[in-house]
């Protein structure tokens, strides 16, 4: 069964369809679902992130205000900005399944390459100390993200790799 933070993202990305944004107040929201406005703003920080394709502008008073917003740039875009974040202060896993989440959303990645990813940057794929890991995974992402930018720049949009 799934939790509320699943439910609510799950409503707020049916609320949005195809549309780029989405306002709608907090306090109506928590009101909605039964739960208080600080499991809101749990799954606006969590599930609506940079590295998975959006952002969320917030306004105190009247309810609490939020909006969100559906990032849309070209492919190569994305990905070079992906690149920087990445490789900055290494890669924890939670932020590599966001990444990889983002490029499955956006096709560059099939569900099943994904998912491969997301088992190969895991703790427990990732032979090295633990503090080792996240400079690892960080390093393994740049590839992939450097191989999705290069077949971009060839005129290759990767159908689903």
């Amino acid at each position: 069964m799934a939790n509320i933070s699943d439910i609510i993202e799950a409503f707020l990305l049916d609320t949005l369809g195809d549309d780029d944004t989405l306002s709608i107040s907090r306090n109506e929201l928590a009101n909605y679902f039964s739960c208080a406005p600080s499991q809101i703003n749990y799954v606006l920080s969590t599930r609506f992130t940079p590295e998975r394709g959006y952002t969320v502008e917030s306004r105190r008073g009247g309810g609490g205000s939020i909006t969100v917003v559906r990032i849309s740039q070209p492919p190569h875009e994305m990905l070079e900005e992906l690149i920087g974040q990445t490789i900055a202060d290494g890669l924890d896993y939670h932020r590599a399944c966001q990444i990889t989440d983002r490029m499955e959303a956006e096709r560059l990645l099939s569900r099943e390459t994904a998912q491969v990813l997301k088992i190969a940057l895991a703790d427990k794929s990732l032979v090295a100390p633990g503090i080792a890991k996240d400079g690892l995974r960080a390093g393994i992402m740049k590839s992939v993200l450097l191989y999705l930018l290069k077949m971009n720049d060839d005129g290759i949009r990767p159908r689903r790799v």
